[in-house]
């Protein structure tokens, strides 16, 4: 179906079906951990569905809060009141009325500027890892979700430019994006979203055929380069898969 050396490709039949492979994906990582539980959540439009799934009744009594900590890979260096605010989309979806707020971990956007906010959220990130280096022996999340942009960047590390390169810092400030919208962002480097159990991409709609196609044939974007030490599933709905593998599972 696709190169060698891609992900494992699951196929939904929409975005509601995918939404449910989702949620169920995110509580077979939930039920695998007994003790504190790591998920580092993603923005822009994929995830809507699914936070609004975690939100709702016959799911959130599933989810042990109080063993949740819910982190975020990249975000936009704007009021955590502005709409463009990645966690504040996920809070206001589920987080705020279900998880406690010591548990909530949002990228803080009143530093200076994004490389002062991504030292800021460095510095949580290995309070809460305790310790300044990653052990690939014990991963840093549970989970981490993630999207491809039609440029194939993922969370804000941009095709071309240094930040995607970074291998030493957790977090890197990002003083311009490569999409709309054109403001500065904040984002976890690869070494840091790759260490976790999962990491599950979810790239829906027919929008995104063309980067699907891109990725699927190969070609070393952002969101083909970042992987999971543990597993790394990219969880495509129908339309977003290219015509020649629309029979696929």
């Amino acid at each position: 179906m696709a190169a060698a050396g891609l992900p494992e490709l699951i196929v939904a039949a929409d975005a509601g079906a995918l939404a449910q492979a989702a949620a169920e994906r995110v509580m077979a990582r939930i039920t695998a951990n007994p003790s504190r539980i790591a998920i580092c959540l993603t923005g822009g439009s994929s995830p809507k569905k699914l936070y609004q799934l975690l939100g709702s009744d016959p799911w959130r009594g599933k989810i042990p809060w109080n063993r949740v900590h819910w982190f975020i890979g990249d975000e936009r260096f704007v009021p955590e009141s502005d709409p463009l605010n990645n966690m504040a989309v996920a809070r206001a979806t589920f987080l705020d009325r279900n998880a406690p707020s010591g548990h909530i971990h949002p990228i803080p956007t009143t530093a200076d500027n994004p490389d002062r906010s991504a030292e800021a959220y460095a510095r949580e990130l290995q309070a809460f890892y305790g310790s300044e280096s990653l052990d690939p022996a014990r991963p840093l999340f549970d989970l981490v979700l993630m999207g491809a942009g039609p440029d194939g960047h993922t969370a804000s590390l941009f095709p071309g430019f240094p930040e995607i390169e970074e291998t030493q810092r957790w977090v890197v400030g990002v003083p311009k994006a490569n999409v709309a919208p054109f403001v500065p962002r904040v984002s976890l480097t690869l070494p840091a979203l790759a260490s976790c159990r999962e990491m599950l991409f979810e790239i829906a709609g027919h929008d995104k055929q063309p980067i699907l196609t891109r990725l699927l044939n190969g070609e070393t974007l952002p969101a083909l380069r970042a992987r999971s030490n543990g597993e790394t599933v990219w969880l495509v709905d129908r339309a977003a898969l290219p015509e020649g593998i629309r029979g696929g599972r």
